[in-house]
Protein backbone atom coordinates (compact mmCIF):
# COMPACT_ATOMS: atom_id res chain seq x y z
CA UNK A 1 0.00 0.00 0.00
CA UNK A 2 1.65 3.20 -1.16
CA UNK A 3 1.85 6.27 1.01
CA UNK A 4 1.60 9.79 -0.33
CA UNK A 5 4.81 11.68 -0.94
CA UNK A 6 6.09 13.32 2.22
CA UNK A 7 7.42 16.85 2.49
CA UNK A 8 11.15 17.34 2.65
CA UNK A 9 13.44 20.23 3.51
CA UNK A 10 15.64 21.98 0.88
CA UNK A 11 18.38 19.36 1.44
CA UNK A 12 15.99 16.50 0.67
CA UNK A 13 15.58 15.34 4.25
CA UNK A 14 12.18 14.57 5.74
CA UNK A 15 10.88 17.09 8.27
CA UNK A 16 9.88 16.04 11.80
CA UNK A 17 6.23 16.49 10.95
CA UNK A 18 6.62 14.31 7.86
CA UNK A 19 8.29 11.59 9.96
CA UNK A 20 5.43 11.63 12.47
CA UNK A 21 2.79 11.53 9.74
CA UNK A 22 4.55 8.65 8.04
CA UNK A 23 4.80 6.77 11.34
CA UNK A 24 1.08 7.31 11.95
CA UNK A 25 0.17 6.10 8.46
CA UNK A 26 2.27 2.97 8.79
CA UNK A 27 0.81 2.16 12.21
CA UNK A 28 -2.69 2.53 10.75
CA UNK A 29 -1.84 0.21 7.84
CA UNK A 30 -0.39 -2.41 10.22
CA UNK A 31 -3.40 -2.16 12.57
CA UNK A 32 -5.98 -2.50 9.77
CA UNK A 33 -4.09 -5.48 8.33
CA UNK A 34 -4.00 -7.08 11.79
CA UNK A 35 -7.77 -6.73 12.16
CA UNK A 36 -8.40 -8.22 8.72
CA UNK A 37 -6.01 -11.10 9.40
CA UNK A 38 -7.88 -11.86 12.65
CA UNK A 39 -10.89 -13.07 10.66
CA UNK A 40 -9.32 -16.44 9.65
CA UNK A 41 -8.21 -16.97 13.25
CA UNK A 42 -11.77 -16.34 14.47
CA UNK A 43 -13.27 -18.71 11.89
CA UNK A 44 -10.70 -21.48 12.48
CA UNK A 45 -10.73 -21.08 16.26
CA UNK A 46 -11.83 -24.64 17.06
CA UNK A 47 -9.00 -26.52 15.26
CA UNK A 48 -6.50 -23.90 16.41
CA UNK A 49 -7.34 -24.20 20.10
CA UNK A 50 -7.19 -28.01 19.75
CA UNK A 51 -3.70 -27.80 18.20
CA UNK A 52 -2.38 -25.31 20.77
CA UNK A 53 -3.75 -27.26 23.74
CA UNK A 54 -2.64 -30.69 22.43
CA UNK A 55 0.64 -30.76 24.46
CA UNK A 56 -1.35 -30.23 27.63
CA UNK A 57 -4.21 -32.60 26.72
CA UNK A 58 -1.72 -35.39 25.96
CA UNK A 59 -0.68 -35.31 29.62
CA UNK A 60 -4.15 -35.42 31.12
CA UNK A 61 -4.44 -31.69 31.87
CA UNK A 62 -7.67 -29.78 31.22
CA UNK A 63 -8.40 -26.21 30.15
CA UNK A 64 -10.62 -24.34 32.59
CA UNK A 65 -12.95 -21.49 31.59
CA UNK A 66 -13.64 -20.08 35.04
CA UNK A 67 -15.58 -16.92 34.14
CA UNK A 68 -18.57 -16.32 31.90
CA UNK A 69 -16.58 -14.15 29.49
CA UNK A 70 -13.53 -16.44 29.31
CA UNK A 71 -14.59 -18.38 26.17
CA UNK A 72 -15.01 -15.12 24.25
CA UNK A 73 -11.73 -13.68 25.58
CA UNK A 74 -9.77 -16.81 24.68
CA UNK A 75 -11.22 -16.90 21.17
CA UNK A 76 -10.28 -13.24 20.73
CA UNK A 77 -6.74 -13.97 21.98
CA UNK A 78 -6.30 -16.85 19.55
CA UNK A 79 -7.63 -14.74 16.66
CA UNK A 80 -5.23 -11.86 17.33
CA UNK A 81 -2.34 -14.27 17.86
CA UNK A 82 -2.97 -15.89 14.47
CA UNK A 83 -3.44 -12.45 12.91
CA UNK A 84 -0.03 -11.31 14.20
CA UNK A 85 1.61 -14.26 12.43
CA UNK A 86 -0.43 -14.06 9.21
CA UNK A 87 0.07 -10.30 8.85
CA UNK A 88 3.81 -10.47 9.63
CA UNK A 89 4.82 -9.66 6.00
CA UNK A 90 2.85 -6.40 6.21
CA UNK A 91 3.90 -5.09 9.62
CA UNK A 92 7.52 -6.16 9.11
CA UNK A 93 7.52 -4.27 5.81
CA UNK A 94 6.04 -1.19 7.50
CA UNK A 95 8.87 -1.22 10.05
CA UNK A 96 11.49 -1.53 7.29
CA UNK A 97 9.82 1.03 5.04
CA UNK A 98 9.94 3.54 7.87
CA UNK A 99 13.72 3.01 8.13
CA UNK A 100 14.46 2.81 4.40
CA UNK A 101 14.02 6.56 3.59
CA UNK A 102 17.17 7.20 5.63
CA UNK A 103 19.26 4.89 3.43
CA UNK A 104 21.07 5.58 0.18
CA UNK A 105 19.70 4.27 -3.10
CA UNK A 106 22.09 1.31 -3.30
CA UNK A 107 21.42 0.42 0.35
CA UNK A 108 17.66 0.43 -0.25
CA UNK A 109 18.08 -2.45 -2.69
CA UNK A 110 19.80 -4.46 0.03
CA UNK A 111 17.06 -3.49 2.49
CA UNK A 112 14.39 -4.84 0.16
CA UNK A 113 16.35 -8.08 -0.07
CA UNK A 114 16.47 -8.42 3.69
CA UNK A 115 12.79 -7.73 4.24
CA UNK A 116 12.19 -10.81 2.08
CA UNK A 117 14.38 -12.71 4.55
CA UNK A 118 12.75 -11.38 7.72
CA UNK A 119 9.36 -12.98 7.09
CA UNK A 120 10.75 -16.55 6.64
CA UNK A 121 12.97 -16.06 9.68
CA UNK A 122 10.06 -14.91 11.84
CA UNK A 123 7.85 -17.79 10.68
CA UNK A 124 10.70 -20.28 11.16
CA UNK A 125 11.15 -19.09 14.74
CA UNK A 126 7.42 -19.49 15.42
CA UNK A 127 7.41 -22.98 13.90
CA UNK A 128 10.45 -24.05 15.95
CA UNK A 129 8.70 -22.82 19.09
CA UNK A 130 5.60 -24.84 18.25
CA UNK A 131 7.74 -27.94 17.84
CA UNK A 132 9.42 -27.22 21.19
CA UNK A 133 6.14 -26.43 22.99
CA UNK A 134 5.37 -30.08 23.70
CA UNK A 135 8.67 -30.54 25.55
CA UNK A 136 8.21 -27.29 27.47
CA UNK A 137 4.72 -28.24 28.67
CA UNK A 138 5.92 -31.75 29.54
CA UNK A 139 8.71 -30.39 31.76
CA UNK A 140 6.42 -27.97 33.57
CA UNK A 141 3.63 -30.50 34.19
CA UNK A 142 6.17 -33.04 35.46
CA UNK A 143 6.40 -31.02 38.69
CA UNK A 144 2.77 -31.83 39.53
CA UNK A 145 2.65 -34.16 42.58
CA UNK A 146 0.79 -37.46 42.33
CA UNK A 147 -1.98 -36.18 44.61
CA UNK A 148 -2.77 -33.22 42.36
CA UNK A 149 -4.59 -32.60 39.07
CA UNK A 150 -3.84 -30.05 36.36
CA UNK A 151 -6.86 -27.85 35.67
CA UNK A 152 -5.29 -24.83 33.97
CA UNK A 153 -6.92 -21.47 33.32
CA UNK A 154 -7.45 -21.23 29.54
CA UNK A 155 -6.55 -17.54 29.30
CA UNK A 156 -3.34 -18.04 31.28
CA UNK A 157 -2.33 -21.03 29.17
CA UNK A 158 -2.91 -19.15 25.90
CA UNK A 159 -0.82 -16.22 27.15
CA UNK A 160 1.97 -18.66 27.99
CA UNK A 161 1.80 -20.25 24.52
CA UNK A 162 1.70 -16.91 22.68
CA UNK A 163 4.62 -15.52 24.66
CA UNK A 164 6.59 -18.70 24.03
CA UNK A 165 5.99 -18.78 20.26
CA UNK A 166 6.39 -15.05 19.64
CA UNK A 167 9.62 -14.98 21.67
CA UNK A 168 11.14 -17.47 19.23
CA UNK A 169 9.77 -15.56 16.24
CA UNK A 170 11.15 -12.18 17.33
CA UNK A 171 14.44 -13.74 18.42
CA UNK A 172 14.98 -14.99 14.88
CA UNK A 173 14.80 -11.38 13.66
CA UNK A 174 18.10 -10.62 15.42
CA UNK A 175 20.20 -10.82 12.21
CA UNK A 176 17.80 -8.43 10.44
CA UNK A 177 18.31 -5.86 13.21
CA UNK A 178 22.08 -6.32 13.01
CA UNK A 179 22.18 -5.79 9.25
CA UNK A 180 19.86 -2.78 9.56
CA UNK A 181 22.24 -1.17 12.07
CA UNK A 182 25.11 -1.93 9.72
CA UNK A 183 23.30 -0.36 6.77
CA UNK A 184 22.72 2.91 8.61
CA UNK A 185 26.36 2.96 9.76
CA UNK A 186 25.72 2.41 13.47
CA UNK A 187 27.37 -1.02 13.84
CA UNK A 188 30.24 -2.42 11.79
CA UNK A 189 31.06 -6.08 11.27
CA UNK A 190 34.36 -5.56 13.09
CA UNK A 191 32.48 -4.28 16.17
CA UNK A 192 30.07 -7.23 16.04
CA UNK A 193 32.88 -9.78 15.89
CA UNK A 194 34.88 -7.97 18.56
CA UNK A 195 31.97 -8.23 21.00
CA UNK A 196 30.91 -11.78 20.13
CA UNK A 197 31.49 -13.08 23.67
CA UNK A 198 29.12 -10.52 25.17
CA UNK A 199 26.66 -11.17 22.35
CA UNK A 200 26.61 -14.92 23.00
CA UNK A 201 26.22 -14.33 26.75
CA UNK A 202 23.32 -11.93 26.08
CA UNK A 203 21.68 -14.47 23.76
CA UNK A 204 21.80 -17.19 26.41
CA UNK A 205 20.43 -14.84 29.09
CA UNK A 206 17.63 -13.80 26.72
CA UNK A 207 16.87 -17.45 25.91
CA UNK A 208 16.78 -18.34 29.61
CA UNK A 209 14.35 -15.51 30.36
CA UNK A 210 12.06 -16.11 27.39
CA UNK A 211 11.78 -19.89 27.76
CA UNK A 212 9.74 -20.44 30.95
CA UNK A 213 11.00 -23.97 31.54
CA UNK A 214 13.79 -25.09 33.88
CA UNK A 215 15.24 -27.64 31.45
CA UNK A 216 18.33 -26.69 29.40
CA UNK A 217 17.05 -28.23 26.16
CA UNK A 218 14.38 -25.61 25.49
CA UNK A 219 16.85 -22.81 26.23
CA UNK A 220 19.44 -24.36 23.90
CA UNK A 221 16.75 -24.79 21.24
CA UNK A 222 16.42 -21.01 21.15
CA UNK A 223 19.97 -19.91 22.01
CA UNK A 224 21.92 -22.02 19.50
CA UNK A 225 19.96 -20.91 16.39
CA UNK A 226 20.20 -17.30 17.60
CA UNK A 227 24.00 -17.60 17.92
CA UNK A 228 24.20 -19.07 14.42
CA UNK A 229 22.07 -16.24 13.02
CA UNK A 230 24.22 -13.68 14.87
CA UNK A 231 27.41 -14.88 13.16
CA UNK A 232 25.60 -15.16 9.82
CA UNK A 233 24.62 -11.49 10.15
CA UNK A 234 28.24 -10.67 11.00
CA UNK A 235 29.28 -12.31 7.72
CA UNK A 236 26.73 -10.35 5.69
CA UNK A 237 27.72 -7.11 7.42
CA UNK A 238 31.39 -7.84 6.68
CA UNK A 239 30.55 -8.17 2.97
CA UNK A 240 28.61 -4.89 3.05
CA UNK A 241 31.51 -3.14 4.81
CA UNK A 242 33.90 -4.41 2.12
CA UNK A 243 31.64 -3.12 -0.64
CA UNK A 244 31.39 0.31 0.98
CA UNK A 245 35.16 0.41 1.54
CA UNK A 246 35.84 -0.23 -2.17
CA UNK A 247 33.48 2.56 -3.18
CA UNK A 248 34.96 5.04 -0.71
CA UNK A 249 37.39 7.50 -2.39
CA UNK A 250 41.01 7.44 -1.27
CA UNK A 251 40.94 11.04 -0.07
CA UNK A 252 38.23 10.11 2.47
CA UNK A 253 40.83 8.17 4.47
CA UNK A 254 43.17 11.17 4.79
CA UNK A 255 43.35 12.76 8.25
CA UNK A 256 41.96 16.27 8.74
CA UNK A 257 45.42 17.75 9.33
CA UNK A 258 47.04 16.02 6.33
CA UNK A 259 47.09 17.22 2.72
CA UNK A 260 45.55 14.84 0.20
CA UNK A 261 46.93 13.99 -3.24
CA UNK A 262 44.24 16.18 -4.79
Amino acid sequence: MALRRTKRDPEGRMTLGAHLRELRNRIVIAAVTLLVAAVPGWILYEPLIVALSAPMKNRGAELNFANLTDPFVVQLQVSLFVALIISSPVWLWQVWAFIVPGLRKNEKRVAVLFITCSVPLFLAGCWLAYLTLDQAVNVLLAFTPSVGDNIIDASFYLKFVMRFILAFGFAFLLPIVQVALNLVGVLSARAMLKGWRWAVLTVFIFAALMTPTPDPYTMLGLALPMCGLYFAACGVSWILDRIRAKRRPEWAEVADDQASAL
